[in-house]
């Protein structure tokens, strides 16, 4: 098989917010198929970043009284933990706002400059007189101009429907100021898309989408393109336009240019040829995997722009459609609004991982999160087909034969049949067609559950422990849960570094189907799964009301405590809520500007990928300890209290700390507790 050498890129976050499980969806489509390709022995380079551009991120820092650039440096390390969480595994998490992108945005537009693919003429558009910046559409409210309905966004009417102009709205406001906007005309940069119609309705035919995207796509094509405007005014957060002083790149020009920035830091980091990937691209794949709702920019602007700037187009665009829960748009009131850092609290990011899997295709259908489903799909596939088939048969090879299998296959036929579907369901997954994988996956479990049933190695035990035929079945189930865990692994990789240490194996790709274990040796089987808790799941819908519906009060982050009057009672289901862990200090800082703050990178010990979990965490503690000092003590952490963004950065936890000033004591767990272990 030749080695194919791949470039894989996801779509990136807006660094304005946390990560929600619509927007999982499309990472961890692309992350199964990237531990896929790997598994079959291709080389593939795995990137992304944060999209940290734009006047929402200028305001959100202005609100948090941050400096922009530590604003998008505290979201970018959310970002990048909880995809970690979900074994996300990206080669590097990069920013927009780094050097490289910085340096490529420039030398791309003077390419659509010196291939006059630029044009410049004066808009007018909304103005907040006391805020001094332009208005988009979503900063605009007043009445529509149609039903009369109030309080309107300023380019649609969510009352009767209807789209309008800003400049329609009757009594517009500023929703920044609520100064009254007035009509301001500055200089526009646009980039002439309409010159590439015939170069896109090609483009967009030739295999790169499927035909459901590439039809939408020919219809706004067939309906006239429309000149591009890629300049903001000032202010505005991003790159100024070079030549143009008070001019910025719109945020989805250098957005793209994202996936090249981030390539070329990791070029520079491990000695990759940036160009082979992107000039000549004829010994090199390019995917880029994004959601339905982005489609326009990168299947309309992005080609275009690259084929002029002497750049290599797409191999493929991924395009996965939008998440619904329990049938229904995701919402903050029923709690279906679900962030990654909620799900995580509560359950195993493995549940989520395959219960995508099991319905995502590579059409840009929406995908429904059926939370009753997704109970019971988990339980019994993952729980009650294929970890049972371990648990079935671990024990006896254990107990009655030293962990050692059989010396030969006493079911050639059957493990035979398992073996040949390797090309299927390779085939599969290379086609982004995981559903059908996944049922012909469970298929085989049926199947390997059914003939174990038939033997009753159980049965047999009883009389005869040591039995030679005890030991054939349960060797032979092993194989086939081997199997099962080979072609299961792009979708549950902390699962099958779990079974690789049960089987003793090395790392399992996909070539190793052509194979099964003969008189080797395992180790002990501990539980790989457990069974979804619904108490779980209708914990994490309250907990997704509680964090999105309420305004968090303001407080002191890891305030030691004093000897102030006893609180009021509270009842043991409130102390419960409470989630108490052994953390180690990885690291101590002083915090530039800060009284009382110390900096720590605590470890909470391995996560469900096996990765070490780390979080940031400010502490009032200066007073009492030196950083240095702090460095591989062990502390309770406050593991679940919702991380805070504070000037200096993000506070993920708490620290237990008695006392006051000089005379803070942190509480310290036994001796001999592990990191990530819970106090109770």
């Amino acid at each position: 098989m030749q080695n194919r050498q791949i470039l894989v890129t996801n779509a990136l976050p807006y660094a304005n917010g946390p990560i929600h499980l619509g927007h999982l969806l499309g990472y961890i489509q692309a992350d199964v198929w990237v531990r896929f390709q790997r598994m079959r022995g291709h080389t593939v380079h795995y990137v992304c970043a944060d999209d940290a551009h734009g006047t929402s991120i200028m305001l959100s820092a202005e609100k948090a009284a941050v400096a922009p650039e530590d604003w998008i440096e505290g979201i970018r390390q959310q970002h990048h933990r909880d995809f970690q969480r979900f074994a996300v595994d990206f080669d590097i998490y990069h920013s927009t706002h780094s050097v490289e992108n910085r340096e490529l945005a420039a030398a791309l537009y003077q390419q659509l400059q010196q291939h006059d693919r630029i044009a410049t003429r004066s808009i007018t558009q909304l103005y907040d007189p006391e805020k001094g910046l332009f208005l988009a559409d979503r900063f605009i409210k007043g009445t529509c101009p149609r039903c009369k309905a109030p309080d309107q966004y300023g380019d649609n009417c969510e009352v009767c429907a209807s789209t309008y102009a800003a400049t329609d709205l009757l009594d517009p406001r500023s929703t920044i100021s609520g100064a009254t906007p007035v009509l301001k005309s500055s200089e526009h940069y646009f980039f002439k898309l309409p010159e590439f119609a015939d170069f896109l309705r090609s483009w967009t035919r030739s295999g790169v989408l499927v035909p459901a995207v590439a039809n939408k796509l020919a219809e706004w094509i067939d309906g006239g393109l429309q000149e591009w405007d890629i300049s903001r005014d000032a202010p505005y957060f991003g790159f100024e336009i070079p030549g143009a002083p008070g001019k910025y790149f719109y945020v989805w020009l250098d957005a793209p240019i994202g996936y090249m920035a981030s390539f070329r830091k990791l070029c520079d980091e491990r000695g990759l040829s940036f160009d082979a990937f992107w000039r000549d691209g004829s010994a090199t794949e390019l995917w880029h995997f994004i959601g339905k709702d982005i489609v326009n920019f990168h299947a309309l602007f992005w080609p275009a722009m690259l084929q002029t700037a002497g750049f290599r187009l797409p191999t493929a665009l991924s395009v996965n459609g939008f998440l619904t829960v329990n049938g229904q748009k995701m919402s903050k009131s029923r709690g279906t609004f679900i962030t990654a850092d909620t799900y995580f609290r509560h359950l195993n990011p493995e549940y989520l991982r395959y219960y995508f899997a099991a319905k995502l295709g590579p059409n840009p259908d929406d995908l429904d999160l059926n939370l009753e489903d997704f109970a019971l799909r988990v339980n019994s596939d993952l729980v009650g087909k294929v970890v049972n088939i371990a648990s079935r048969c671990a024990g006896f090879i254990s107990k009655g034969f030293d962990g050692l299998l059989s010396v030969v296959d006493s079911e050639p036929v059957l493990t035979a049949e398992f073996r040949a579907a390797a090309e299927e369901i390779a085939g599969y997954y290379d086609q982004r067609e995981f559903s059908k994988a996944v049922r012909t996956i469970m298929a085989l479990a049926d199947r390997a559950n059914a003939w174990i049933a038939e033997r009753q190695p159980w049965v047999l035990a009883k009389t005869a422990p040591q039995s030679p035929e005890v030991q054939a079945i349960c060797s032979v189930g092993l194989n086939l849960f081997r199997l099962l865990m080979i072609y299961l692994k792009p979708v549950l990789p902390g699962m099958a570094r779990q079974v690789e240490q049960f089987l003793q194996v090395a790392p399992l790709s996909f070539a190793d189907a052509d194979s099964v274990l003969l008189q080797h040796r395992i180790g002990t089987f501990t539980p790989l799964m457990t069974r979804v808790d619904p108490s779980a799941v209708a914990a994490m819908i309250e907990d997704s009301k509680d964090s999105l519906t309420t305004t968090p009060t303001e407080r002191a982050v890891d305030s030691p405590l004093t000897r102030e009057p006893i609180a009021a009672e509270i009842e043991f289901p409130d102390f419960a809520k409470v989630d108490l862990r052994v953390a180690r200090v990885l690291d101590a800082r002083q915090v530039e500007g800060a009284d009382k703050l110390l900096q720590l990178t605590l470890d909470l010990g391995p996560g469900a990928d096996g990765a070490s979990v780390q979080r940031n965490v400010f502490s009032g503690i200066k007073s009492a300890y030196q950083p240095e000092s702090l460095v591989g003590k062990y502390v309770v952490l406050v593991a679940n209290l919702k991380a805070r963004k504070m000037k200096f950065g993000w506070s993920e936890g708490m620290i237990l700390a008695a006392g006051s000033g000089k005379d803070i004591f942190l509480i310290a767990p036994h001796d001999g507790a592990l990191p990530g272990s819970r106090v109770t």
